[in-house]
């Protein structure tokens, strides 16, 4: 079972306060009430599912965002970091899995898994996985699928992210668990893990709904509302039209329903110009 750990604040900027909710009506208050009911929800499926299994794990719970309109702009499959005051990793139990880029025969993945031994608990990393053995020990689709379930969070060396899709395949990407890249060129691998961790992650895609994993159900609700703002306020300076274009905010686990949190109406048909559709197509029409 994964326990909270360590969620003070990370290195980098999480300054973002409820002020900064540019949502006109958003109340925190409604924040406060859906976080509740998740937790409660959350809390009573435990209770029900510790009489069968002596392990649950947490529950991840995910923000939410229905857009007005679809984003006009191709799907990117590098991940866009979104610091957190309270960050999901690094905690006790998690499982947190680093490729690197290696040799044929091995050696430049033995040494990072040496200085990475070097460090308190392993700089946070659980598993190294070199690319030589991606190509061999995870050649079919089945490993591939297996690997993708087996982590709770994927790192890589950015200097192998070109390469990573043919030798990961397609599940990583269809459930949003494509590797985070990390810079392992620079000196303090450390911090750069830990930056990493500190944080977590928007997959831009070419549809209406976004799904943010902003906390677990370990949390105090009160470090849930603190991400929730957090990664709101960051996310929205990705979105196409940024908070012109959130349409509802939403709260859920992956087996709960969708709590709103924010909602508005949507905006008006844009009218033609000189006049009604009847009128622009009489003119077509002669």
């Amino acid at each position: 079972m994964s326990q909270a750990g360590d969620r003070s604040a990370p290195p980098a900027t999480t300054s973002a306060k409820v002020g900064d909710i540019k949502l006109q009506g958003w109340k925190q208050s409604q924040v406060r009430k859906a976080v509740a009911s998740l937790l409660k929800f959350v809390s009573t499926q435990a209770e029900k599912s510790s009489s069968l299994f002596a392990d649950v794990d947490e529950e991840v719970i995910f923000l939410q965002l229905a857009l007005k309109k679809m984003p006009q702009q191709p799907r990117k499959d590098k991940p866009v970091p979104l610091p957190l005051p309270h960050p999901l990793y690094g905690g006790e139990g998690q499982q947190i899995c680093l490729f690197v880029k290696d040799s044929a025969d091995g050696k430049e993945g033995k040494e990072i898994k040496k200085k990475l031994a070097a460090l308190e608990k392993n700089g946070g990393v659980a598993k190294v996985i070199g690319t030589s053995k991606l190509r061999t020990k995870f050649e079919s689709h089945e490993a591939k699928r297996k690997l993708c379930a087996s982590y709770d969070l994927f790192l890589a060396d950015d200097r192998i992210l070109p390469s990573l899709p043919k030798l990961i395949g397609k599940s990583f990407f269809k459930k949003k668990r494509q590797p985070i890249p990390v810079d392992m060129r620079r000196g303090n691998w450390a911090a750069e893990i830990k930056k990493a961790l500190a944080c977590t992650y928007l997959f831009k895609g070419s549809g209406t709904s976004v799904n943010i994993r902003v906390a677990r159900s370990g949390f105090e609700p009160a470090e849930v509302e603190a991400n929730v703002v957090a990664a709101l306020a960051a996310a929205a300076e990705h979105i196409p039209k940024k908070w012109a274009n959130i349409q509802a905010v939403f709260l859920k686990t992956a087996d709960s329903v969708a709590l709103p949190i924010f909602q508005t109406l949507p905006d008006a048909p844009a009218k033609i110009a000189g006049g009604s559709v009847k009128a622009a197509a009489a003119v077509a029409a002669t």
